[in-house]
């Protein structure tokens, strides 16, 4: 189901349900959380997520049920997967679709195949995923693909992933491999707290901060000034309140 393999201080994970093209149900999630974990315990320099068979991941086993439980569960794996201090590696090729997308998303860099496809198709399930989700689709493809591909459920293809930025080399698993064996032989320390500061980047404001922020400004003295200040021609004098 998972496959663990270890090539110097690199710790390739394999998905292996070639009969679902790698789409995971929840034991394959447990199976893979578990791996991620005994690799980083062994002392893995650099993880490479890939998949058997010529598929990446086709997303969630929706021949099994996929409910709420099933949703969190997945929130802990990735984050675990985006949080690990080494650099981690997506080797994508044939469908990365949903659930797959959020893997290759939790990852730091993405080495995609001529093959590949890419989607977010929860629109044609009734389906939404978290924001999360959202915001580092937006954050590595652009806003307007990520639109594309959430609300109007389009497919991408390798060449769209290219040319948008959201794989940093093309090439196959042996790439990949070369990368992560390259990133394995840099100072840990450097690379894991680079990770840190780089994930500062992408984080926002959660939607119950926004909201208590643009209620507090509708609801402010300065939202009254600046009107006022309008009406009498005049530059405002804002204090904060």
């Amino acid at each position: 189901m998972i496959h663990s393999s270890a090539e110097g201080a690199v710790v390739r994970l394999t998905i292996d349900r070639p009969e679902r093209r790698n789409a995971l149900n929840h034991d394959a999630l447990e199976a893979l959380d578990s791996a991620i974990g005994a690799a980083l315990d062994g002392g893995a320099r650099a993880l490479v997520l890939t998949g058997a068979d010529g598929h990446f991941c086709a997303g969630a086993d929706l021949t099994e049920l996929e409910d709420l439980s099933f949703t969190r569960r997945l929130r802990t794996m990735l984050d675990h997967l985006a949080g690990a201090p080494v650099l981690t590696v997506a080797a994508i090729s044939g469908a990365c679709m949903g659930l797959g997308m959020q893997l290759a998303l939790a990852c730091d860099l993405r080495v995609v195949t001529d093959d590949a496809s890419f989607g977010v198709p929860v629109a044609k399930l009734g389906l939404m995923v978290d924001h999360w989700t959202l915001q580092r689709l937006a954050d590595t493809w652009g806003p307007g693909a990520a639109r594309h591909m959430v609300l109007a459920a389009q497919v991408l293809r390798a060449e769209d992933a290219w040319r948008l930025g959201f794989t940093q080399v093309r090439g196959d698993l042996a790439e990949a491999m070369a990368l992560a064996a390259r990133a394995a032989e840099l100072a840990p320390l450097s690379v894991a707290g680079s990770k840190l500061g780089l994930d500062l980047l992408h984080r926002r404001l959660a939607e119950a901060d926004y909201t208590a922020a643009f209620e507090r400004a509708w609801a402010s003295a300065d939202l009254v000034e600046g009107r006022t200040a309008f009406a009498e021609r005049r530059a405002p004098q804002f204090r904060g309140r």
